[in-house]
């Protein structure tokens, strides 16, 4: 710790006790704060000693050895003296208006009841609590309570029931009263803290149950904790729920070397305390001084704390913002500070915001942690454009000016836009890369625009083939709307943000010539750009030669967006089809409805396409070349038989039987698929005897099960639908045999309504070999009704079934 003379401030060594040699500073921040009591204590002290001292709101009361009284102004100024006795003032109360005082010195007594002090004469009325117990060293009154301390022990007095509740005696009797003197301090009207040698006692006054009072007090004291301590107790005072405790402390006892006194912050537990905090200050004379010779006392509405001592008196208060502010600058925590001043801003008075933010960031830039230095000025400089541009100038001068450039302003609030030049000249020297990123992120408003276009030119010059620099110089003619350029820049690198630039501007005018470019590298979008915009770029301009791919691209999406849309180019499109993209040609031929087929007939044929030319034979209604056509070009039976099905047409079916005759494997083609569509025996019966037909066995079984499962078929529909007509008979003749009312004026007329049903008619019955037809029918006679007739009875129904 470092020794204090005649200064304002006492310092305090913050390092545990016992610790100060092996230990570095600790980086727990201290919970007081310690000023000397100067001005006018300065002057008593040269001359006298104090020998105890009591705090008011308003003023102190000191007494000294000399028997003298002095109230001083809470800055230690004088206002009044009194010379009350030639021995040494023990102690010195207060009421709590502070117009009453009561002072004991060496050779009085403890008297209670305190008179206003008039010119130093005491003028009062006396009484005695207690005496013939040796000297009372320690008296603390607080309410109805009187506290006071002897060689014994300490005793407490109810004033409302004038007796006496308790008496705590003393612990360590080794210990001479008089040099080490019972501390007592009133916590609240109910608890005292006993302080004596090394033992503290917290003891609660509590009112004792009526039906056990009897002879006794009408309270009690309890001690709710009672604990030793290292050292020797010089004073107590309360610190919310916790306790602050001045020690006198004896670090050699063969030398009877004193070590400063300690100021301590503990928790009180049942048993025993924890540290919250120890403080070891350097009073004047402390070598000198003993146990006897200090007082705590304290204040409690401004939490201050005096620690009394014969040649000084210092002051110790809770630490506010600002001190926490300053621990963490002098710890070198900024970001903590900055923090907490951020948070504390309408209750600091010694620190500003920014001040703390700029040593924040001149401690980064000295870590040479420029990157968080740069960011933190975004917080730190906020709007004062002044401070921005002292900082930008400060990061050119160490170089690094890439480091704060993302963190500018750029909104509202600018700087000039010679700062915004400086910096992207400076990328343009080592990072293109970054110099893209900046053009792309700021916008074009923040510097002259002219300016950098000519310094990305002359880079140019120099490497006229770097993509970066073109396409940077690209953004900047069109933030400067020189689109021309931009688009010329774009087609030349193939970018793919060109098509972005052509919609945003609406250049549609000015890319018909350059329509092949830009399908040259990406058709897909420059196909949807043409279809999205018809009604500003046309592809049949003399301006906008396609390449016939290019063209057939376009038309072809045309056609999946509308198919009537482009249909005066659907017979160009059936040649570029034939021509580039075949297997689009038969779909585009089934879906189009406004293609030629006389045309799509010819070039089909002129390429040998039987696929497309089978499609628009059966299209034309030609379906008997088709046929020929597939069983002769293709000789693919599946096929064939799949044109007939779709046909549905007798004559097709008896070509194809007459085509596949002679032809073992289209005759067991034959016999698989054409059961549900034609007779298999008029194909058995036209095969030739002695004929090898492959598989012949696996397609006769195949057409007796196909067969036998349309017999079930049909059974089970008679089935069901001969059971759904007579519920449904039943139901209906149910309803109709119900009476109805109806009304006598109404008019109605008979009308005859005849429902009949056939299940299998007869010709089908004859081909299938079938020995019965079911044919139902119900005959029903309704009345037609008025409007003011709801229903009228119907004659009996009729079924007929027929076998």
């Amino acid at each position: 710790s470092v020794q204090t003379s005649d200064t304002k401030h006492v310092l305090a060594d913050q390092r545990r006790l016992g610790q100060e040699e092996n230990c570095e500073d600790s980086e727990e921040e201290p919970k007081l704060k310690y000023e000397r009591l100067a001005n006018g204590v300065t002057e008593i002290l040269q001359q006298d000693a104090a020998s105890c001292m009591t705090v008011h709101d308003k003023f102190l009361a000191l007494g000294t050895h000399f028997g003298k009284v002095f109230l001083l102004d809470i800055q230690g100024n004088v206002t009044q003296k009194y010379e009350i006795s030639s021995v040494k003032i023990n102690q010195i109360s207060l009421d709590e208006s502070g117009e009453h005082v009561g002072i004991c010195s060496e050779d009085g007594k403890v008297v209670p009841d305190f008179p206003l002090i008039v010119s130093g004469v005491f003028l009062c009325r006396t009484s005695t609590l207690h005496e013939g117990e040796g000297t009372i060293t320690n008296v603390k009154w607080r309410a109805n309570l009187i506290a006071w301390a002897n060689s014994v022990g300490v005793k407490i007095y109810d004033i409302s029931s004038k007796q006496r509740i308790t008496n705590v005696l003393r612990d360590n009797t080794s210990l001479r009263p008089d040099m080490y003197p019972c501390s007592l301090c009133w916590k609240d009207n109910t608890t005292l803290i006993i302080g004596w040698g090394s033992s503290i006692k917290m003891c609660a006054v509590k009112e004792r149950d009526p039906t056990e009072i009897r002879d006794l007090p009408s309270r009690y004291v309890e001690i709710v904790s009672a604990f030793e301590t290292e050292f020797f107790i010089s004073g107590l005072a309360p610190l919310a729920d916790q306790l602050v405790t001045l020690y006198f402390v004896k670090e050699n006892s063969e030398h009877m070397f004193r070590a400063r006194p300690r100021l301590d912050i503990i928790q009180p537990l049942p048993e025993s305390c924890e540290e919250i905090s120890s403080d070891a200050l350097t009073v004047r004379n402390f070598q000198e001084n003993e146990c006897r010779d200090y007082r705590l006392e304290h204040s409690e509405g401004e939490s201050l704390f005096y620690i009394i001592s014969p040649k000084d008196i210092v002051v110790a208060k809770e630490r506010d913002q600002d001190d926490h502010i300053d621990w963490l600058l002098d710890k070198k925590k900024y970001e903590e500070a900055l923090m907490a001043a951020e948070i504390s801003f309408k209750n600091i008075k010694r620190h500003d915001v920014q001040k703390i933010g700029m040593a924040y960031i001149n401690h980064l830039v000295e870590k040479k942690d420029y990157d968080t230095a740069a960011r933190k000025c975004q917080k730190v400089l906020g709007k004062n454009m002044d401070l921005w541009e002292n900082e930008v100038y400060r990061f050119k001068t160490i170089g690094q000016l890439k480091a704060i450039s993302q963190y500018l302003p750029r909104g509202d609030l600018r700087l000039r836009p010679a700062i915004y030049e400086m910096i992207l000249h400076e990328f343009l020297k080592t990072d293109y890369e970054g110099f893209a990123t900046l053009i792309r992120e700021w916008p074009g408003e923040l510097y002259n625009n002219m300016t950098i276009v000519q310094t990305v030119t002359d880079h140019l010059k120099k490497d006229p083939t770097n993509s970066i620099l073109l396409t940077t110089l690209a953004e900047l003619y069109t933030y400067d709307q020189r689109y021309d350029r931009a688009l010329e820049i774009y087609l030349r690198l193939r970018h793919k943000d060109v098509y972005q630039l052509i919609h945003k501007h609406n250049l549609f005018s000015s890319i018909e010539d350059k329509i092949v470019l830009l399908m040259d590298f990406d058709k897909e979008k420059a196909v949807d750009m043409l279809l999205d915009n018809e009604d500003k770029i046309s592809v049949s301009s003399p301006r906008c030669p396609l390449h016939h791919t290019f063209f057939l691209q376009y038309l072809h999406k045309l056609f999946k967006r509308d198919h009537h849309k482009g249909q005066k180019y659907h017979e160009r499109q059936i040649s570029l089809y034939a021509e580039y993209d075949r297997p689009n040609l038969l779909p585009f031929l089934r879906d189009s409805t406004h293609c030629p087929l006389e045309k799509a007939l010819e070039i089909c044929q002129q390429r040998h396409f039987v696929e497309e030319t089978v499609f628009l034979l059966s299209r034309m209604g030609n379906c008997r070349r088709a046929l020929q056509m597939i069983m002769e070009e293709l000789g693919d039976v599946d096929k064939a038989i799949e044109f007939a099905k779709e046909q549905d047409d007798a004559e097709l079916w008896e070509d194809l039987i007459s085509y596949s005759i002679d032809k073992p494997p289209f005759i067991t083609g034959l016999l698989n698929n054409i059961g549900t569509h034609v007779d298999p025996i008029l194909l058995i019966h036209r095969i030739k005897e002695g004929m090898e037909i492959p598989n012949l066995r696996d397609s006769l079984v195949k057409i007796l099960q196909d067969y036998n499962l349309q017999i079930l078929l049909r059974e089970g529909c008679k089935k069901i639908l001969v059971a759904d007509s007579l519920s449904l008979l039943h139901k209906m003749h149910r309803t109709q045999m119900r009476g109805v009312r109806v009304d006598g004026k109404a008019h109605c007329s008979v009308v005859t309504t005849v429902w009949e049903f056939s299940v299998v008619s007869s010709s089908e019955s004859d081909q299938i070999g079938c020995r019965s037809d079911v044919i139902l029918t119900v005959s029903v006679f309704c009345l037609c009704q008025s409007k003011n007739v709801q229903m009228a009875r119907a004659s009996p129904t009729a079924v007929k079934v027929i076998a």
